[in-house]
């Protein structure tokens, strides 16, 4: 395992000013991250957007991995086969962990592994993840779980297929996202295509349970629903974010709803992170980071960057996330200068 350690080239201000992280965090053409806590560090795992300077590739396939290959949409999804992650324990000063999960691990998958979704529970770690992009039910791929005793990993494929194969309600099993409630029951939402899902885990995370009326998969889709699901509780509300827009485009952005159960139904309230013009554009698939005592909110999110326009070349940032006196989320605002540097106790 690899580790690079990334200072902000905040460090360099004096001590009597606000260190700060800088946007983007780390380096590199990542996506979709993932933020969390885990005993009092931050995580954050993304999806690998594109080479940046020196490639980085998987160098193990099998026979039947490698002619799944020839399936694949867009030949960059070819080199999307492992995730790194990032640790801090302040925001500012950023810990590389290479290839945490490798596609040599996971043998149904052979290329697209997008949007990890990380929790902890059982004393494990566990790793959601997305691979194959697959198109429909004729093709072989969908969301699968890998497993590790530490955060950095390394992970391994649990189920040895994925947990969810095919289309259900029109989601393309893509872009996961587990959520624990109050009461301890594990929820699962996702989907691309216009259509999210919502599906029960079992206590081990490796099954589905059913809801009420026998029915493993509800759909949720709230009006301009894209993809990319991630939901908290607040005040006994559930807000149920998402992206929206092309993912290609400077449109891409991301709004929300209000609901009152994790299942629904939710009542849009509109879009609170999209393209500034003087900062960056495409900014979406985010998720958020609640600190232990609730008072900070953070989103992570990726955005395009001005100077350039090839749709895989997004970074990883970090901004502030308010409320206003109503509960709803004001507008975020993108910045370069990022957030402060905030170590937990």
């Amino acid at each position: 395992m690899i580790s690079v350690l990334f200072i902000s080239c905040s460090q360099t201000e004096s001590e009597s000013q606000t260190v700060r992280a800088g946007n983007p965090v780390i380096e590199g053409w990542y996506a979709d991250p993932e933020g969390i806590i885990f005993d009092n560090e931050y995580w954050i795992f993304p999806t690998y957007s594109d080479h940046y300077g020196e490639p980085d590739t998987s160098s193990v396939f099998t026979e039947e991995q490698l002619a799944a290959r020839s399936q694949a949409i867009n030949e960059q999804y070819l080199i999307q086969t492992f995730f790194d992650a990032f640790s801090s324990k302040d925001l500012v000063n950023w810990e590389k962990h290479s290839h945490v999960l490798d596609i040599k691990d996971v043998k149904w998958a052979s290329y697209s592994m997008w949007a990890p979704s990380i929790i902890q529970a059982n004393d494990q770690y566990y790793l959601f993840f997305s691979a194959n992009d697959i198109q429909s039910n004729e093709e072989y791929g969908g969301i699968g779980v890998a497993v590790a005793d530490q955060p950095e990993g390394p992970y391994k494929d649990a189920l040895g297929e994925p947990l969810i194969s095919e289309f259900h309600n029109g989601a393309q099993p893509i872009d996961q996202f587990v959520f624990k409630d109050d009461d301890g029951q594990f929820y699962m939402f996702y989907g691309g295509w216009r259509h999210c899902n919502v599906v029960k885990l079992s206590d081990d995370l490796l099954s589905l349970e059913p809801f009420e009326n026998g029915e493993y998969y509800k759909e949720i889709t709230p009006d301009s629903y894209v993809e990319g699901s991630f939901v908290f509780k607040k005040d006994e509300k559930y807000y149920f974010m998402w992206s929206e827009g092309g993912w290609m485009g400077p449109d891409y952005s991301v709004a929300y709803a209000i609901g009152d159960s994790p299942t629904g139904p939710f009542e849009r309230i509109g879009k609170v992170l999209q393209q500034d013009s003087t900062v960056a554009r495409g900014a979406g698939h985010h998720s958020v980071i609640i600190t232990p005592d609730k008072e900070e909110y953070y989103v992570v999110y990726h955005r395009r960057p001005l100077d350039t326009d090839d749709p895989h070349h997004r970074v990883v940032s970090i901004d502030r996330m308010y409320f206003d006196e109503d509960g709803f989320i004001k507008p975020i605002k993108m910045t370069f200068e990022g957030v402060e540097a905030n170590t937990l106790e």
